[in-house]
This record gives structure tokens, sequence and C-alpha cells, in this order.
């Protein structure tokens, strides 16, 4: 089981890009437009390195939503390959079938 510290800084990064969301995305579409001055550009750019740094959806970190585990973590699924096993293993993850040769 993760630390419950990294879990919900996690979780506040979540909540904090998707507050922010909407305003980074014009923020660098204004950015990106090569029809502006560069003086505009340029205050485009300095708004978005105001915004908060956890605000960005690139500090998101993947986690298991069982165990919290950040690494190993199947995206369809949402749980590491630990969580998944051990569900599996269980019975509790409809259609999984543990294979043996």
């Amino acid at each position: 089981m993760a630390k419950k510290s990294a879990i919900e800084k996690n979780n506040r990064r979540r909540k904090l890009a998707a507050r922010y969301a909407g305003k980074r995305e014009e923020l660098k579409a204004i950015s990106a437009d090569e029809s502006l001055s560069d003086q505009e550009r340029f205050s485009a750019r300095m708004q978005l390195a105001e915004l908060p740094r956890n605000s960005a959806p690139s500090r998101i970190r993947n986690r298991c939503e069982v165990t919290g585990r950040p690494r190993a973590y199947y995206r369809k699924l949402k749980m590491s390959r630990i969580a998944l096993r051990e569900l599996g293993n269980g019975g509790m993850i409809p259609g999984l079938v543990k294979s043996s040769w």
C-alpha cells in the first residue's frame, strides 16, 4: 500500500489540473497562434508560467485504485499488476482465468 500522503497529493494534482484545464488550453492556443504579435504570444507564455505547477497534466501520476502503487499500472483496468493478480486469483475479476501449462 502506498503512503496516504502520496495518494492525496496525486488527487490534489488531479483536481488542480481539472480546474485550470480551460485556462491552460486558451493560453497555449494564444501562444501557438502565429498571426498574433510576439508581444501577445510572450504575454500568454508568461501567464502560463504563473499558473500553479501542479495544475499541469504531466505532473499527474497514474496510480492503482486498489493499492495506490505507482508502477506496473494497467490503464485499461486502473490497477497494478500485483492487485490484478490478487483479485484474479480470488475470482473477483470476471472473465480472468489464471493460465497454467
